[in-house]
């Protein structure tokens, strides 16, 4: 497939529709040739200065699978759309990127892998932490025996921002995303996976609603206010403006049992002071941590413990991370670009259907298990139907 034509569901979705971006590459054959947005009116003319004057505008996502010539789909949607778009673009026999996660449900996410199969068309999901320059680094570590076999892995992830995005939009409510241990822990959940070498089988959960529950609401009919990141938006009680509904988790936390024999934990809140990933992964032979992911406020390092020691903050050895200038620390141009070598032919690089299907399974069964008194739930396999 030299030249490949794209289209893109949610084009002017805050901070995901840009992904088409990456690949509106006219000098390469590579072209953006139509968007469906419900926001036309507003976006038209700045979507006609990215992609040229001809491109095909709609509101109705169907009209732009019917455009002659129409090759991928790059679907930026809001969560619980996604099945309803993927496999629509699917059945029209389109190539699809899907933004993760691939669903809020593991049925959802089972409906699409096999649409895919049976439409015969190729699928990629958007797990673009994989590309973080700091995460390829952690795994280049444990692939080379750094710290011998890991045993267990723990991520904690620092929102701050969480005010700011999530519980002022779609995400603050179940119908949406199903909670935010999905919505954004599935980025951590499929890293954890990919660290460890293994997928959760068994998870239990922990977790509450705390803070913006008590905080001032918008009254109806209130305009949606700007969902973009501010650190002077602190400490969360300073601030207003939130959800008028909002029924998911602000601090959540799952203890994980993976197939290989490793256990992991994870713990997610959305008040803390600061914005970061922290991993540590531990082996027979050393641990290693990481020091900031994709911040502006410094290099990423990860650090190795590999000798017995007292309280040491830095370790034995520090490895500086080098990102790019690009969004998510260079990861999004890079993931876009493998989906392009996909498209034509290449083995895809990244994370596999079936890993963003379980990292779903356990952000969704760990949800469950926060709300059905923290019993815990075994995940269930793919069966391909």
């Amino acid at each position: 497939m030299k030249e490949i034509n794209f289209g893109v569901m949610g084009a002017d979705r805050l901070r995901r529709g840009f992904m088409a971006e990456y690949v509106h590459k006219p000098e390469e054959g590579l072209r953006v040739i139509a968007g469906a947005t419900l926001h036309l009116e507003k976006k038209a003319e700045s979507l006609r200065e990215k992609y040229g004057k001809d491109i095909f505008l709609t509101e109705d996502y169907r009209e732009m699978l019917k455009v002659p010539g129409l090759d991928a789909v790059i679907v930026c949607t809001p969560d619980h759309l996604h099945e309803e778009h993927a496999i629509a673009a699917m059945n029209a026999g389109k190539h699809v990127y899907l933004e993760k996660p691939m669903a809020i449900s593991v049925e959802s996410c089972d409906r699409i892998m096999d649409a895919a199969t049976h439409n015969g068309v190729k699928l990629y999901i958007g797990h673009n932490m994989r590309f973080f320059p700091v995460m390829q680094k952690m795994k280049e570590l444990i692939d080379s025996g750094k710290i011998g076999q890991v045993q267990s892995v723990w991520c904690r992830h620092f929102i701050s921002y969480g005010g700011d995005a999530y519980f002022r939009d779609w995400h603050s409510e179940r119908e949406y995303g199903h909670g935010l241990l999905l919505q954004k822990g599935a980025h951590d959940i499929d890293i954890i996976h990919w660290l460890a070498g293994g997928y959760t089988t068994r998870v239990v959960g922990m977790g509450q609603l705390s803070v913006y529950d008590k905080l001032p609401r918008r009254a109806p009919g209130d305009p949606l206010p700007s969902v973009e990141a501010n650190r002077d938006n602190w400490p969360p009680k300073s601030t207003g403006d939130y959800s008028q509904k909002i029924d998911v988790e602000d601090s959540s936390m799952i203890l994980m049992q993976l197939s290989n024999g490793v256990q992991a934990s994870y713990l997610q809140s959305h008040y803390t002071p600061d914005d970061v990933r922290n991993y540590t992964v531990i082996g027979t032979e050393g641990r290693i941590e990481n020091y900031g992911d994709t911040s502006a406020d410094g290099v990423p390092h990860v650090h190795l413990w590999n000798k017995r020691t007292g309280y040491s903050e830095k370790g034995h050895e520090v490895f500086p991370v080098p990102t790019a200038t690009d969004s998510h620390g260079g990861a999004d141009p890079v993931i876009m670009n493998n989906f392009v070598n996909f498209l034509r032919g290449k083995p895809p690089a990244g994370a596999t259907l079936l890993d963003a299907r379980m990292s779903v399974a356990a952000g969704y069964f760990g949800t469950e298990s926060i709300r059905n008194g923290n019993q815990p739930y075994d995940v269930p396999p793919y069966v391909a139907k």
